[in-house]
Order: structure tokens, then sequence, then C-alpha cells
């Protein structure tokens, strides 16, 4: 098996290279017993090279340097072709190892940091190498967990092999992912999680593609909890600011209502992610930490939107996973039938979100919640970065 991943890697190329007339003319001896630089010496390596060019590659390739180690003065036109096709196929190797010895590093040992290395170095020669580009880009959000230095290098790898798919490049073999979907998926969940807290809005819509696909993203219930935390600190901490900048301590007015629409329907994404989070954590051990945070937010946000119950939220919960994941809400542009819920206020009418006593939106320090968590009134009008939304927590890796 070995063997055939280094033949699948370099042969095609080497095979492209034409065998030089003078070996069909070359005759066979041991040169265990010759100076390796002689004529018949050489005439020997080059044998043992074409015994393994095609079985055994490594001696092969051992061969080959040793032949091309004997002085090259005086060389006859017949050796002259065959020192120049060792170079070729020699380079072709290496250059085809370099793969191979990447791929091992980065998937089998995970030893990220020397992956990237090597990774960058293929790169350099190859800047648009989709196959480097997707490994490392759907590995990204893993390697950020060991070598968080690496966070700005793993998103722009997962970027640029997004934008060559999206503009029509393609792979012949996707392996080890399972196909293009599969690294879809990844890239931008990779893409998703180093965003979340700088830039939770554009997070968001990659974290939203990362489900749509059928990989293990779409069963973890950290991919749902991110997708809560990025509506939470992005579009609805915006919209809930601008509600108190315009119409906080003000009648109600159609205006206002519309608004509160708007951030209701917000809301209501948040309690769908959570939901779906709190369903698929279930019972397993793994998510024992990060359920109660989850169901905390999703209860807080639940009551938001119920009248301070949570009549029905079990239910709720049983049936969201069966349901379609929702795309981001349609602003919009005029007052739903019936009308939106009554502020949350604390019993005042009128009051924006984020009135009186606004909530820290801080996720405890220690979490994985990849959401700022509201402690009292959900509606903060200053929420800060999710402490909790920390990239590559979540314990999937791609795979097949």
């Amino acid at each position: 098996m070995k063997k055939m991943t280094m033949f699948l890697m370099i042969g095609a190329t080497v095979a492209l290279l034409a065998m030089p007339v003078a070996a069909a003319n070359v005759v066979t001896v041991n040169y265990a017993v010759q100076d390796q630089c002689t004529a018949e010496g050489k005439n020997a390596l080059y044998q043992e090279f074409l015994k393994y060019r095609k079985d055994d590659q490594a001696k092969a390739f051992d061969a080959a340097k040793k032949y091309l180690a004997c002085p090259t003065a005086e060389v006859t036109e017949d050796q002259q072709k065959i020192i120049d096709y060792l170079k070729k196929w020699s380079t072709a190797y290496e250059e085809g190892m370099k793969s191979v010895n990447f791929d091992k590093t980065l998937w089998t040992d995970k030893n990220y940091a020397e992956a990237y290395k090597m990774g960058a170095d293929l790169l350099a020669k190859t800047p648009d190498d989709l196959k480097i580009l997707v490994a490392l880009g759907t590995n990204g959000y893993l390697v950020v967990t060991k070598n968080p230095e690496l966070a700005s290098q793993a998103l722009d790898y997962a970027r640029k092999a997004l934008a060559l798919i999206e503009g029509g490049k393609t792979l012949d073999n996707w392996g080890p992912l399972t196909n293009k979907e599969t690294a879809l998926a990844y890239l931008n969940f990779t893409a998703g999680t180093l965003t979340l807290e700088k830039d939770p809005s554009n997070a968001l819509k990659n974290l939203i593609k990362a489900a749509q696909y059928e990989t293990p993203l779409k069963k973890s219930p950290f991919t749902y909890a991110y997708i809560a935390g990025a509506y939470e600190t992005g579009p609805y901490a915006k919209q809930s600011e601008e509600y108190k900048r315009v119409y906080g301590g003000k009648d109600e007015t159609p205006e206002s209502k519309l608004a509160l629409a708007n951030i209701n329907q917000l809301v209501d994404r948040m309690i769908d992610g959570y939901a779906r989070a709190v369903a698929l954590a279930g019972t397993d051990a793994n998510f024992a930490k990060q359920k109660p945070v989850w169901q905390e937010s999703l209860t807080t946000w639940y009551k938001y939107l119920h009248n301070n119950t949570t009549d029905g939220m079990d239910q709720y919960v049983a049936a969201v996973v069966a349901k379609p994941l929702p795309p981001e809400p349609t602003p919009l542009t005029s007052l739903p039938t019936p009308a939106p819920a009554a502020t949350p206020a604390n019993g005042a009418s009128g009051t924006a979100p984020g009135g009186n006593g606004a909530a820290s939106t801080t996720a405890p320090a220690g979490t994985t919640q990849p959401a700022s968590k509201a402690s009292t009134t959900p509606a903060s009008a200053n929420p800060s970065k999710p402490a909790g939304a920390k990239p590559g927590t979540n314990p999937d890796r791609p795979r097949n």
C-alpha cells in the first residue's frame, strides 16, 4: 500500500520522461565488486536503476544518486543521455516525495507546524496548487489548537482554496477527503471559526455553508453553537445597538416595531442554533461541559420570544434537527401580521433591547461556548467578543 501511494504521487510525472536509446545497449554486470565510477560500475548502477524504477523507486533513486555522483568528464554521448535522464527522473522523484512526506506529516502524524512549513515550501513553487491548499485549509481549524500563531496562514489557505474551487478549479482525487463537497464544508468551517471573534457577520455565512454538506460537521453540536454565536455577536448585536440609539426611551412607533421585528428574526435563528446544539449533544460525555452553557443560552433567548416562559421548548428541541437549517433572514420592510412580540423591557413598554440594565454578553471564562451568553436581559447593546469562541475546539476533523 505504501508503494502504491508513492507511485500514484510521482509515477505520472516520471512516466513522461522518455528512456534514452542507450538503455537497450548496456550489459548487465555485478557492480558489487566494481568501482562504481568505472564504465562497468556505472553501467551496473544504471541496470540497478532500471530494475527498480517501477517496483521500488527508493532503491532506483539511490542507484541514480550514485551514478550522478560520478565525475562527468570525458563521458560518451550515450552516457550523457543517461545522465540527463537520471537527473530528470531524480528531480521528479524528489518533488513527488515532498508531496508524499507532506501528506504523511499532515494527515497521519498531525505535526501541523512541520506540515505548514512543508506546505509553504511547496506553494512557493506552485502557489495555486489546489491539493496543498485544500489540505492546509481543511485542517486549519485544528492547526490553531496547537499552533495559534498559524491562524492567519490557515485562514489565507482556506480562503484561497475556496476561491479556486468556486472559480471552477477541481482535483481528480480529493483524497483523503471524500469529495469536493467535503472539502468545501471544512474549508468554510475553518474560515468561519477563525473569523468568528473579529468578523462574526461574515463568519456566519461560512458556517451556514459548512452545515449544508453531508459531513460530520452537519451532525456536530459545535457547528450550530458557532452559528448561534455568530448571529448573537454579529447582526443581532449591531441591530440591537442601533435600536437603542434610535428608539431607546421613546414611545413605540411603526418604525420601532419594524426594527424590533427584524431583531426578533435574528433571535429566532439564535434559538434554532442553540436548540440544535443541545439536541445533537444529547447525553454524549464529550459535550458534557458545553451542553449546560448552550442550554442556558437557549432558555434565555427562548423566554425572550415566549413571554418569559419555556412552554413548548422541550418539544422544539426534540423536533429541530429534523428541520432544514434556516438561512439568514431577509430584512423585513413592512410589519408582519400579527405584530412582533412585545418589547422585552422588564415590563416597561417601549424600552429598547438592552435598555434597563443591559446584560454582559461575555461567555464564562474557560468554556468552549462559541457564542456570548446573556446573563439577564438578552438584548445587550454593547456585546463584547465571545470569550468562549475558541477556534478549533470542534472534535471532528476532516475525514471520509
